[in-house]
């Protein structure tokens, strides 16, 4: 059963969230939540030249409704598990607006 909630941090002006990635896929989407409340996502690009990474800011926006720009990876830009920062959003806009993606 899905958690209700994941890792998400308050911080000024934004949220931080917790993200592991699945590259190749067939389709982008957020797959799930895993125990430790770590959002699953699963990207069609390939983590090579760091076009998972772009591909997975473009995604996150996307489903936020917000500019790239708002979305960075402050950490683990070449594992598969990374903390994603949105400014802009509040954490209550954040979680409603991931979870209501989560297949």
């Amino acid at each position: 059963m899905t958690p209700k909630t994941f890792n998400m941090k308050s911080g000024s002006g934004g949220a931080a969230i917790s993200v592991r990635v699945n590259p190749r896929s067939p389709k982008n989407e957020i797959s799930g939540v895993l125990d430790d409340g770590t959002i699953k996502v699963r990207l069609t690009a390939a983590p090579v030249d760091g076009k998972a990474n772009q591909a997975l800011i473009e995604f996150i926006a996307k489903v936020l409704g917000v500019k790239t720009s708002q979305v960075d990876i402050v950490a683990g830009q070449t594992g598969k598990d990374k903390l994603i920062t949105i400014t802009g959003l509040n954490p209550e806009e954040v979680q409603q607006r991931i979870l209501a993606q989560v297949k």
